[in-house]
Parts: C-alpha cells; structure tokens; sequence
C-alpha cells in the first residue's frame, strides 16, 4: 500500500485507477500485458486498481473473462493494492454470481453500477444493490453514472444505502458537488471522484480519493494531488491538476477514455497493442495527435 491510504480508506485505497484490459490485436486478453500494466500502476504509486469496469470494457468481457482478469490482477498486484472487481450489470441474478465469482478469485472489495438499460425505479436501484451487497463478504462500492446508465441514484437512495454494513463508498461520476457534499454529511460513504476533470474540486470538498482513467498514464501526478489537497497545499494541488489538463482533455474528450488510455499506453511501451473490441474502435489520427502532444507536456516537471 501506499502512504496515501488512510484506515478510512482501506477497503479501496485511495489512488484508484480504472484499468483498462490489455488485449492482442485479434482481441484476446492479453495476459502478459495486465502483468506488466499492473506493475506500472503500482510502480506509479496507485493503491486500488478497479478490474473490469467501464474501462476495463466490462459489457464485452465474458464471465470467465472477467473472473480470470480479477485472478491475474490480484495474483500480479499480491497485496501491494486493493483489488476492486467491477461486477454491476443490469441483471440483478448476474451481478449476484459475478460477485460471488469475483471474491472466490480474489477480490477485495466490488464496484457495483447502477442497472442501467432498464431504467429501474429507485426502490428497484436499492432491492439491486441490497441483493448484491448481500450476496458476499466484501466492501461494496457504488458507482452513480447517470450518463451511461440512463438513470441516477438520487441522494436519498444513497442514504438509505448507507445504511447496510457491507456498501461503503461511491464513485460519483454524475459531477453534483452539492449532492455530493450532502450525502457525505449525512452518511459514512466514502466518496471518490470519478470524474478526472473534476478530481481536484472532489477531492478539496471531502473526496476520500479518485477513481481515474488517466491514471493509467499519469498515477504519480493524482498521488500527488492527493497528498496535496490532504495537506491543505491547495497551491501546489492547482499546479498538479493545471497540468493534467491536456491530458484529461485528449483522453477524456475524445474518442472515448477507454479508448484513449490504451492508446496512451500504447504510445508510452507499457502495453503492446491499443486493440479494443466493438464497439468500440481505435482512434483516428487528429485525435492521436492531440494524444501524442498531451502526452509530451506530462515530461515537464510540475
């Protein structure tokens, strides 16, 4: 683990990344290179490293696929991070088994979406996530992203949410500080920012830590504006985000982040191959160059 780490935080950690899924170019997962990508995150100060999620591709990963990746990371990682399985779908009875799959192959804690696709009532979001919070031992964080899953988990289904043992956290990609802010004075949740433009302001509201795709490039810097903010060095916590920001731009406003971050990776040697699957498909050219000119400014010391 990595001083970041409160013992608030430990059932995620605190520098988490949203890890992409190394693949071969025929769209294989690519083993050696989830090894050598979990290595550089770690090597870059990341403690949490979220499995399958979005990022990860998760509604083209297989179970078995998905039970193999949370094996690998977490052989590869060996206690050195918090291993977060992304295992929320919009079907209640799978989220449940590819829970009980996740903890049988390593898992420290899950990330749970909101269902999406079938645009449940609120009553329904929380039967979902109780059913799967209920269906292991392990920490549950819940991710809001209203933009993808068609619905939001409005405040006071978080807070009744709160209320059970086993649910501790949020990811917060729907970006309402104020919500934010309400609910973490309402409640234990740990909040985490998953939003990379917005991680500095997360973070100086009452964020526990971030959950990040542009760290799969740049982990080093979001630890540093952790640490930053925590010791009150709101100066050199502007300094670190002010740089970050043509980055997060290209990977964040282009293409698509999953997308962009293996192309980022792939730019810097770390993984082989920007191979994604449909339907998503690799960048076109003006977007890489902006990649490759964002990239070029992530040398230059903060």
């Amino acid at each position: 683990m990595t001083d970041l780490q409160n013992p608030a935080d430990q059932p995620f950690g605190s520098n988490l990344v949203a890890m992409v899924t190394p693949m071969h170019p025929d769209g294989t997962i690519s083993e050696p290179g989830v090894a050598n990508l979990v290595d550089h995150l770690l090597t870059t100060g990341c403690d949490g490293i979220v499995v399958g999620g979005t990022t990860g591709e998760s509604p083209t990963l297989t179970e078995a696929e998905a039970a193999r990746l949370v094996r690998a990371v977490a052989a590869q990682s060996n206690n050195r991070a918090r291993v977060v399985a992304g295992i929320g779908t919009y079907d209640t009875a799978v989220s449940i088994q590819r829970a009980r799959e996740a903890e049988a192959a390593g898992a420290d804690a899950l990330l749970l979406v909101c269902p999406y696709y079938s645009r449940p009532t609120q009553a329904g979001v929380v039967a979902h996530c109780v059913a799967v919070a209920d269906a292991t031992e392990l920490p549950v964080m819940l991710y809001d992203v209203p933009a993808r899953a068609g619905i939001a988990m409005e405040a006071p289904t978080l807070i009744e949410l709160a209320g059970h043992p086993r649910i501790r956290a949020v990811k917060d990609a729907k970006g309402d500080l104020f919500e934010a802010m309400s609910v973490m004075a309402r409640t234990s949740l740990a909040y985490y920012c998953g939003i990379d433009e917005l991680n500095l302001p997360y973070l100086a509201c009452g964020a526990s830590g971030v959950v990040s795709v542009v760290g799969n490039v740049v982990a080093d810097r979001n630890a540093g504006l952790i640490r930053a903010v925590r010791s009150g060095d709101l100066h050199s916590a502007r300094a670190i985000q002010g740089s970050l920001i043509p980055l997060v731009d290209a990977i964040m406003r282009t293409s698509q982040g999953a997308v962009m971050a293996k192309a980022a990776l792939a730019e810097l040697g770390i993984i082989p191959h920007a191979t994604v699957r449909l339907p998503l498909v690799e960048s076109p050219p003006p977007h890489l160059q902006r990649l490759a000119d964002a990239l070029a400014t992530i040398a230059v010391p903060v």
